[in-house]
């Protein structure tokens, strides 16, 4: 298939901007890191004036047209791509927003070097002539459904990981816990650190990183709750040990609660809601995802 041609950004150079550096154009009006410009300076195609190739210290006259490339200049490191199942909710130039399956892997690891998320965007990327390399704005634990953000270049993954903890990057996420917490809508806010001896386990503990989770009670009954769940900040596990730490483990969860496989096969926790500022435009997109089936079976009366 015939690729796409890589993403690049322009600008015309307006009055006020004549004589400036393009150095001070690509950082002040593109907004590109100083990283950012470092890699694509180097490309024969990274930065173009009018259409020849120019250098960071060359100024401009009214009129020109400022071309830079902001997409990868080759598919990177070892990354396999593989066929797999995608539900691709939203896509631009700049990115991706994924509907994730639980039991699927975000990132390659250990065991996992062909069958993660990655690995099939990667496919996809390739299938559809599409010349990006893959870059994760948030993770999803295994276990997690929902919706997740994938940057298809480095100067939209760091303007998306700068909204992160911010009001312009939401995510809310719903959670079936075993039991309901009390008071029914609140604020946990307490440190978590490693389980000594454990790689996987967290805990709250007073030396450990600042974590706070805002909960809200959706649905109560049956001996669980639907609880929604935004974050403040995006620590390992942390609506899983915080709902743990109010006494209500998420239902299934194996490690900081009780499994039982006869109810759900991982813990129920969906990433239900995500709102962020498109990088390049600024345009504020927000999507959602209904509760999956395998978390609403777990209340036979909720949409009854």
């Amino acid at each position: 298939m015939e690729e796409l041609g890589p993403r690049r950004l322009t600008l015309t150079v307006s009055a006020d901007q004549v004589g400036q550096k393009i150095d001070t154009l690509l950082r002040r009006e593109l907004g590109l890191s100083g990283t950012v410009i470092k890699r694509i300076k180097w490309l024969e195609d990274g930065i173009l004036l009018d259409g020849v190739r120019a250098i960071t210290g060359q100024r401009v006259k009214a009129g020109q047209v400022l071309s830079v490339r902001v997409a990868d200049p080759a598919h990177r490191g070892d990354m396999v791509p593989t066929p797999g199942p995608l539900d691709i909710v939203y896509e631009d130039g700049d990115l991706l927003v994924l509907n994730k399956a639980p039991g699927v892997l975000v990132h390659p690891g250990p065991g996992h070097y062909a069958d993660t998320m990655c690995n099939f965007i990667a496919h996809y990327y390739q299938q559809q002539g599409i010349v990006a390399d893959v870059h994760p704005v948030q993770r999803l634990d295994k276990g997690t459904s929902g919706l997740m953000v994938v940057a298809k270049h480095p100067h939209a993954q760091e303007k998306l990981k700068a909204q992160l903890h911010t009001p312009q990057f939401r995510r809310i996420y719903l959670a079936v816990c075993d039991g309901a917490p009390s008071p029914a809508q609140g604020t946990v806010d307490a440190p978590i650190g490693r389980v000594p001896g454990s790689l996987m386990e967290r805990q709250v503990d007073s030396l450990g990183q600042a974590a706070r989770t805002h909960y809200r009670v959706v649905h109560a009954g049956e001996g669980r709750a639907l609880v929604e769940l935004e974050l403040d900040t995006g620590r390992t596990h942390q609506i899983r040990v915080h709902m743990a730490h109010l006494g209500c483990p998420l239902t299934g969860d194996f490690l900081y609660g009780r499994e039982d496989q006869t109810l759900i096969s991982r813990p129920a926790l969906h990433s239900w809601k995500l709102s962020l500022l498109q990088p390049i435009s600024g345009e504020k997109l927000s999507w959602t995802q209904p509760l999956p089936t395998d978390m609403a079976a777990l209340f036979k009366n909720l949409y009854s």
